[in-house]
């Protein structure tokens, strides 16, 4: 599969919107590609929200990828799932889901990414890419040295780079070897009503 260069994951405590809106705000940018992550609300309320999400993204033409769980994408008719190192296995959420679905990975390091590249899955990420805020207890920095690295280890597997990337060092990261930087405090904070202008100016500047 072709990513695209800019990677936007949801959240609603940054950006102060639902993930519909959020959505609806990065699809008016340009966004084809979007990941619903929710770690804080219920079951329920995670369903409830993302079955929303996936309604706009259907109307947008829009690839919506659940964060973590691959049951509510199943349920919802999401594009696909986001999978981490303790989640279902990727070989079981391909089993559950079928080969239509889009299955990403986080990885953590070189070994990590490597193994991941011999798995089911359509894509792999890797990161922290540099220190970052978003979650509670990171891994460690991978740094763009460990990028490159990861590059050259998994060959043309589609890579998302993700953590502390910004619109500063956005351009740094995709030279390194990344196809896709994956963005959410950088994108995500300010005024709401500008995330639509954010993502296109950040998909601008990684094009020029």
């Amino acid at each position: 599969m072709k990513l695209p260069q800019v990677y936007p994951i949801t959240d609603t405590q940054i950006s102060g919107l639902s993930h519909a809106d959020q959505v609806t705000e990065l699809s008016t940018g340009g966004a084809t590609f979007v990941q619903l992550r929710e770690k804080y609300s219920s079951p329920r309320d995670f369903y409830n929200e993302a079955k929303a999400a996936v309604t706009v993204a259907r109307q947008k033409g829009v690839r919506l990828i659940i964060n973590d769980r691959a049951d509510v994408a199943l349920a919802i008719g999401a594009a696909g799932v986001h999978l981490g190192q303790d989640d279902l296995p990727p070989a079981a959420a391909r089993a559950l889901l079928g080969d239509e679905f889009i299955i990403g990975y986080s990885t953590h390091n070189v070994a990590q990414a490597i193994a991941a590249a011999g798995l089911p899955v359509d894509y792999v990420a890797i990161g922290p890419i540099f220190e970052t805020g978003t979650k509670a207890n990171p891994d460690p920095v991978v740094g763009l040295d460990g990028l490159r690295a990861v590059r050259a280890a998994i060959g043309a597997t589609p890579l998302v780079a993700i953590g502390g990337i910004t619109f500063e060092n956005a351009r740094s990261v995709i030279k390194a070897g990344a196809d896709s930087v994956a963005l959410i405090s950088a994108l995500l904070s300010g005024d709401p009503t500008g995330l639509s202008v954010r993502y296109r100016t950040l998909t601008a500047l990684l094009t020029a």
